[in-house]
């Protein structure tokens, strides 16, 4: 019998589309972490942080949902909360309610 290492969750976008997410794989984790460590650097620009954030989402959406992999596609069908979201499935990095890196303190948003 197989055994599932992984959890797999639903989130509904905001055109109502459902997607489906578990952790990425190794080669879309690679460059997903390669651009989430940018957000050390721009931590007190939030429109930079937020664009970081956002391309991480469109590397995510290559598995989740390719139609979802253009950046104007994210910022109209995702709020903040679903990007949150998105990172945590994708990663396993927790988000807290103010936007903090829960495991390492970088702020997310100020």
């Amino acid at each position: 019998m197989a055994t599932q290492v992984y959890e797999e969750s639903e989130m509904t976008l905001m055109d109502g589309t459902v997607i489906k997410m578990r952790p990425l794989k190794i080669s879309l984790l690679r460059e997903f972490m390669k651009k989430f460590e940018e957000i050390a650097t721009v931590a007190e620009d939030n429109d930079k942080s937020m664009d970081v954030l956002i391309d991480c989402v469109q590397i995510a959406m290559k598995q989740y949902a390719p139609e979802y992999n253009d950046k104007e596609k994210v910022e109209e069908n995702f709020d903040l909360p679903s990007v949150y979201k998105v990172i945590e499935a994708a990663s396993g990095i927790k988000f807290d309610d103010e936007g903090n890196v829960a495991a390492t303190g970088i702020r997310g948003l100020s």
